[in-house]
């Protein structure tokens, strides 16, 4: 809660430019992934929309480009999929794969 604070704060400034607030938020989410997500659970209890938006995007950025198993690991999600499923999925869904 002391991070959702502390953004309000830093973004209810008066005379904070826009490069000013671009680098605070830069720096607001050099976090580890479990506060982040933390921090998203309370903007979202608090419907913030600014900063879920702004943490929503972060979490995109982290995993822009992983492979499926580096995301599955950051999220803790575990593959379910038996081999055959999988095939199924990659033709069903193959304009995904290229």
């Amino acid at each position: 809660m002391t991070k959702v604070v502390k953004y309000w704060k830093k973004h209810s400034e008066e005379g904070v430019t826009k490069v000013q607030l671009k680098n605070f938020d830069q720096d607001f989410l050099k976090i580890s992934h479990s506060e982040l997500h933390d921090v998203h659970l309370a903007a979202k209890y608090l419907d913030d929309n600014q900063l879920k938006k702004v943490i929503i995007q972060e979490f995109l950025d982290r995993i822009k480009g992983k492979p499926i198993e580096e995301i599955r690991e950051v999220f803790g999600i575990v593959n379910d999929y038996t081999p055959e499923e999988k095939e199924e999925v990659r033709r069903e869904n193959a304009w995904a794969f290229e």
